[in-house]
């Protein structure tokens, strides 16, 4: 028998997940990733970003026409004492306007042929991403999940919706202006420093305002993450927060995430406030300069109507042009650089560790477990402590013990899927660090409590550990199992499949199956029969007893570790391993598991 020494699994002191902090940098770092999402997308959709151009060059071009047209209807119409004429230059002011809300109608079809890909991409890359990070050794799952849907269900809409600003309003933003200076120069040189000037200013202002306002968006973001992870936790944690009466402690660290997102919210909106300042300097300063200095232009040889002019191009085209820029733009631009720097860290592959120099293949299912210690932190206590173990292959063991003392953290060793701070771990004979990933993958099989069923078929389920496998195998699996009624209910092994109309105990079954059809040597159930029943539980015992290899059971009832050849028994000081009637008759702790077991009053945990 071995020592052990077991501590529940710490938790960060904030429950938070760590993000590095806004700095001064960000802003550049936020909007080179908003430049390269925005040349990626018009790359990858070249000839749709070609006729957006084109139809947004068209939509912008009446507004070179429509100062002079109005210019012409008061000089050569109203003050020529001639309706008709001014009727007419009217006539072609609305038709310019309808013209260019024509053109732009035109953009939308070829502008969602630019996003929604993108849009797809994202989706895929940041799951990729997720999960990749999730199943790498040694990452830190918990708490993923809720950070996850964040940015799939918002972060994501945001780049796609801020996007498709920026592409529609941006190029129309510089082609009004452009317009709306030129058509000023044509038709009253001396006015175009009264309307230039001012918007030079304004484009100024906003942009020193932009980088301020990228950090405090980018700690919207973090917030509003926060938030989510803070919240799942602690729902999921309910039971365990009222049986310890923690209630204050966790209800003020889910109340301080909210004032954490409802203080970024109102930074935002201050600075949506302040926007509306530049709009007024960039566009309603003209209009005012130009009123102000209507009689001196008029002394330098301007007409009414070239004045009239150019009031309707800084009141029709200019103003909107800007309030959209500053109001539309802007905030659609932070929310783009921010949201588009928080994907690229999600999509982010942690990469594939470098394969062993010379790797090798496990023969069989054996395991030799050597003086293993495990924690989580440098500063924690250790989860696992000189842990030894020995299995031949085709031995079933169970591991028992009460909550926390780290049951699925030895599991999650033997699996691979975390590395041990000292001592060694063997399958097959092999090292695992000296067995190749893919090889690793399919000599062991690890099946949580709530195991991964995806929507397809029945067959594509039970068959993605064994692809290929023949129907006589996977009958063979199906009648083992007893799943025959299950496969009747859902059409056959073609039928369709629900994860979400399937119960706890059928989810358990379907994963079961892949299992069982899989060539994995080793097979370590982490509670994966938690939601059977009892007699359940026992033909999918002895079917896998029958099935070449070794299986690993956390157990979460007695008869399990009655029936296994061995029993790990962890209880947070030592770890003892035997026999069922060995431990039950040497190890008082194991009697008393067993003597609330049988009277139901307690379990494993």
């Amino acid at each position: 028998m071995a020592s052990s020494t077991a501590a529940p699994r710490p938790e960060p002191a904030t429950g938070t997940r760590p993000h590095p902090p806004a700095t001064a940098t960000a802003p550049l770092a936020a909007g080179a990733a908003a430049l390269r999402l925005v040349r990626g997308s018009l790359s990858a959709s070249r000839g749709p970003a070609l006729r957006l151009a084109w139809w947004t060059m068209l939509s912008a071009a009446p507004a070179l026409v429509s100062g002079k047209a109005l210019a012409l209807a008061v000089d050569d119409g109203f003050l020529a004492r001639s309706p008709r004429t001014a009727a007419l230059y009217l006539v072609l002011f609305a038709l310019c306007a309808l013209a260019g809300a024509w053109a732009g109608r035109q953009t939308y079809p070829w502008l969602a042929e630019i996003v929604e890909p993108l849009r797809d991409r994202l989706l895929g890359d940041v799951v990729r991403g997720t999960l990749r990070r999730a199943v790498a050794p040694g990452a830190r799952r918990d708490g993923v999940d809720a950070v996850a849907v964040a940015q799939l269900t918002r972060q994501v809409e945001v780049v796609r919706d801020a996007l498709a600003g920026q592409l529609m309003l941006v190029w129309q933003f510089v082609l009004t202006v452009g317009a709306v200076v030129v058509g000023t120069a044509v038709i009253a040189p001396a006015a175009v420093p009264l309307v230039a000037v001012p918007l030079v200013l304004a484009l100024g202002v906003f942009a020193v305002l932009a980088s301020v306002t990228v950090r405090w968006q980018h700690a919207a973001f973090q917030a509003e993450e926060t938030l989510a992870q803070r919240a799942v936790e602690t729902v999921g944690a309910l039971r365990d927060i009222v049986a310890t009466g923690t209630r204050d402690h966790a209800e003020g660290e889910v109340l301080q995430a909210v004032r954490a997102h409802l203080l970024a919210s109102r930074k935002l909106a201050t600075v949506a406030a302040v926007r509306r300042l530049v709009v007024g300097l960039g566009a309603h300063s003209p209009l005012l300069l130009v009123v102000l200095t209507a009689p001196a232009l008029l002394e330098r040889g301007m007409t009414p109507g070239d004045v009239v002019g150019v009031l309707g191009y800084v009141l029709t085209t200019l103003e909107p042009a800007v309030r959209l820029m500053v109001q539309g733009v802007g905030a659609s631009w932070l929310r783009l650089s921010v949201a588009a720097q928080r994907l690229a860290g999600a999509a982010r592959d942690p990469g594939t560790p470098p394969p062993p120099a010379h790797p090798l293949t496990p023969d069989d299912g054996s395991v030799v477990v050597s003086g293993v210690t495990f924690a989580y932190g440098p500063d924690a206590d250790p989860v696992v402590d000189g842990l030894e173990l020995s299995l031949a292959h085709g031995e079933q063991l169970a591991v028992v013990g009460p909550s926390g003392v780290g049951k699925s953290t030895t599991a999650d060793l033997l699996a691979g899927m975390l590395v041990p701070d000292a001592g060694r771990i063997t399958l097959g004979g092999v090292p695992l660090d000296r067995i190749a990933r893919d090889d690793l993958c399919r000599a062991r099989a690890l099946l949580p409590q709530n195991p991964y069923v995806f929507a397809g078929t029945l067959r594509e389920n039970l068959c993605q550990l064994a692809p290929g496998a023949p129907d006589e195998s996977v009958a063979h699996t199906v009648g083992e199992l007893g799943m025959d009624d299950l496969v009747r209910r859902l059409g056959g092994l073609d039928g369709r499949v629900d994860p979400a109309a399937l119960s706890s105990g059928e989810r358990q079954l379907v994963a079961l199956a892949r299992v069982h059809l899989s060539r994995a040597a080793l097979v370590i159930l982490d509670e994966a029969t938690r939601h059977l029943d009892a007699e359940a539980e026992e033909r999918i015992e002895e079917a896998f007893r029958r099935r070449p290899g070794t299986v690993v059971a956390l157990a979460h009832r007695i008869s399990l570790a009655r029936r296994a050849d061995k029993v790990l028994l962890l209880d947070g000081e030592r770890a003892w391993t035997g026999t069922h009637d060995t431990l039950l008759a040497q190890v008082p702790l194991y009697a008393d598991l067993v003597g609330l077991w049988n009277t139901g009053t307690a379990g494993p945990g």
